[in-house]
């Protein structure tokens, strides 16, 4: 076994890494940038090298970095965990001339299954079954029209060097095609340095399946069984299972032998990942590709089988062999893993950047694997998981049932994340089924994204820690401080808050049997917004618990209109965010010595969402644009982000050119509504 490893990867995979080599005895050095010169996978790991700077082209994708690392700390081997340089096959093969170990398959491995259109030739050859498409030399305009007319529509582009969802895209109409392949080209150039791409028939009702497999390289090979991925956005996956729900026996049987074949055609050492579109309708599977490393859906498959994935790539790697054959792998239960990302789901997913000024995560309920802490920012360089919420059961009700209770523990704040939104489709009856495919998101939509208002309880919470913090350190009872106590009069508070936008003057009176709130408009307020809902007034009571000075670990226990229910507080941005159950809401309270803050960009302008890229503008100055149509495209966090016209109008002038770096909140373009 390798007394030294490297780990050349950053965030939560580096610390999973590092915590199975300490547990077997390997000391680690870990590697950083700028940006993660404080993160937890530094202080992971028994030693650490700087890099280089923030942006991972200078730092993380440079082989020759981690290479001289490994000479300056005498690490023996290199552990690249997923992305970066998990599957460059150059990479492998310097480390092999520098007389260091890749954790991972052979550099020719790499390279035949690094090329999706190569892969799928070499499935062919090996009679793994493989969906329909093309993925032929030609890349000419004309032949993919040509194909996508003989293999018909709906189609799916996918560029050949790609991954994580990049570079793909689904066209239904043969007048989109052009449109999808030259944006999909782009994004795929931009993303691997390689824009040739490949066809493939698009199964309107699949489900993404994978078999998990290890390798000795000698031509051994074992499945560990297989995970349903089918929920995701953007292709990418949401929420992974194992094993498969409502998968017949024999369909299965047939999954498992094609992973093991697939895996043997290439002679495969150490941990990969067939995927396969599952075709529910006609019983069928397909081979879309192999991953050539550890994916991050990795846990589910370790909770079913009791394994650890990370030993068995060292004991590989070292020399050891495959630790168990088949028939000594089984499996137990049930697991689910929930990928908790800073997103925002009600804008199309689009990354969240900002510090995590709170993060509370559910560690006694579930397994957590996450690489970063309370005070730490997500930057935009790097993908924007938090962490994998990962649970496991008897049953698959039971491991669900684990997993809506994590999530609904699980508390964020400083920017917008997906844990209201993973919480909703877990909760989803046809998931609770397991009837889900890849299109799971698309046709629940309205249930996925409920415009849930604040009520009463969400109220009478934000209200009351205001006003604790308030009075903080006045005494016991804040209460105590306020004027009429010696007149036996109703003690009495104000505060301002907003409500959808709107003023409004809240006016909390105490009284013996709790509180009394009236929250009434502004009037001026009022006049200036007609037509929003807060014209009237909100009168409710509720009771405050016995301690005023509960910490958000505690919660505030409160009764409103004679409903029990705990709530939790914390400060978000310029807001409080109030969190019952699983679901949040972010309620203004203004200083009022500060006035009303208002945050409206300017009228007619649109502004970047967060910091990237121009990389096209889709409209001249003085151009006539549809609502809906594009106005210019930029690139972020490793994706293509299209700014759209938010009404008919005409483009007055673009801030800004293409290759300009923006930040978040810049305007890009002014735009005015049309007459």
């Amino acid at each position: 076994m390798f007394k030294k490893i490297l780990i050349a990867n950053r965030g939560e995979i580096a610390v999973r890494v590092a915590r199975t080599a300490r547990a077997m005895g390997v000391s680690t050095v870990a590697v950083y940038s700028d940006a993660d010169k404080n993160a937890a996978h530094v202080r992971a790991c028994d030693e650490a090298v700087h890099i280089g700077p923030s942006a991972a082209a200078e730092s993380y994708l440079k082989a020759d970095k981690i290479i001289a690392a490994c000479q300056r700390t005498g690490a023996e081997a290199v552990h690249p965990g997923y992305g970066f340089l998990s599957e460059n096959a150059a990479f492998a093969d310097a480390l092999e001339k520098a007389g260091i170990v890749f954790i991972g398959p052979t550099s020719e491995t790499i390279n035949a299954m690094g090329s999706k259109s190569a892969a799928k030739d070499l499935m062919e050859a090996a009679k793994v079954p493989t969906t329909p498409g093309y993925q032929g030399a030609d890349q000419s305009i004309d032949t993919f029209k040509r194909e996508a007319e003989r293999i018909g529509y709906p189609v799916l582009l996918k560029a050949t060097a790609g991954g994580g969802g990049k570079g793909m895209r689904q066209v239904a109409r043969p007048e989109d095609l052009e449109e999808a392949l030259t944006s999909a080209q782009r994004e795929a150039k931009s993303a691997f340095g390689d824009d040739r791409f490949l066809i493939e028939k698009y199964v309107t009702r699949a489900r993404h399946v994978e078999v998990q497999i290890f390798g000795d390289g000698k031509g051994a090979v074992v499945h560990m069984f297989e995970r349903d991925c089918s929920v995701q956005r953007r292709h990418q996956k949401v929420i992974e299972e194992a094993p498969a729900p409502k998968m017949p026996a024999a369909t299965r049987e047939k999954l498992l032998k094609a992973g093991v074949d697939a895996g043997r055609a290439v002679n495969y050492r150490g941990a990969g990942t067939v995927e396969f579109l599952y075709d529910e309708d006609a019983g069928a599977v397909y081979f879309m590709e192999m991953n050539t490393r550890l994916q991050v859906e990795h846990p589910v498959s370790e909770m079913i089988t009791g394994l650890d994935f990370v030993e068995w790539q060292l004991r590989i790697a070292a020399g050891e062999g495959l630790p168990l054959q088949q028939d000594a792998i089984t499996e137990s239960g049930h697991a689910f893993e929930a990928r908790l990302y800073a997103e925002n789901p009600a804008q199309n997913f689009a990354p969240s950047i900002g510090t995590l000024s709170t993060l509370r995560l559910p560690h006694d309920a579930a397994r957590i694997d996450s690489g970063v802490e309370e005070g730490q920012a997500i930057t935009p360089f790097y993908d924007p998981m938090i962490a994998k919420i990962i649970t496991h059961g008897r049953s698959r009700a039971e491991a669900l049932g684990a997993m809506r209770a994590a999530l609904r523990g699980t508390r964020v704040a400083g920017l917008e994340t997906n844990a209201q939104f993973l919480h909703a489709l877990s909760a989803h009856d046809d998931f609770i089924k397991g009837d889900v495919s890849t299109r799971f998101i698309e046709d629940h939509e309205a249930a996925l994204f409920p415009d849930a208002k604040p009520d009463n309880r969400v109220f009478a919470a934000a209200l009351l820690a205001r006003h604790t913090q308030a009075r903080k350190g006045g005494g016991a009872d804040p209460w105590d401080a306020l004027t009429g106590f010696r007149l036996n009069r109703p003690q009495k508070a104000v505060y301002w808050l907003t409500i959808n936008g709107d003023a409004a003057l809240a006016t909390l009176n105490k009284t013996r049997d709790g509180v009394d709130v009236m929250i009434e408009p502004d009037a001026a307020a009022a006049a200036r917004r007609e037509g929003r809902e807060l014209q009237e007034p909100i009168c409710f009571s509720f009771t405050p618990p016995a301690s005023m000075g509960a910490s958000m670990d505690e919660g505030l226990r409160l009764s409103v209109d004679g409903e029990d229910f705990t709530a939790d507080t914390a400060p978000h941005n310029d807001v409080l965010r109030v969190w019952i159950g699983a679901d949040h809401w972010d309620i203004a309270l203004p200083d009022p010595l500060a006035g009303l803050s208002t945050h409206h960009s300017s009228e007619g302008s649109l502004t970047a969402p967060m910091p990237g890229v121009i990389t096209m503008l889709s409209a001249q100055p003085g151009d006539a644009v549809e609502a809906g149509k594009p106005l210019l495209v930029m690139e972020a966090m490793k994706m293509e982000h299209a700014i759209k016209a938010p009404f008919d109008g005409v483009v007055k002038a673009y801030k800004f050119n293409p290759g300009d770096q923006v930040k978040d909140g810049d305007l890009l373009v002014e735009f005015e509504e049309s007459a």
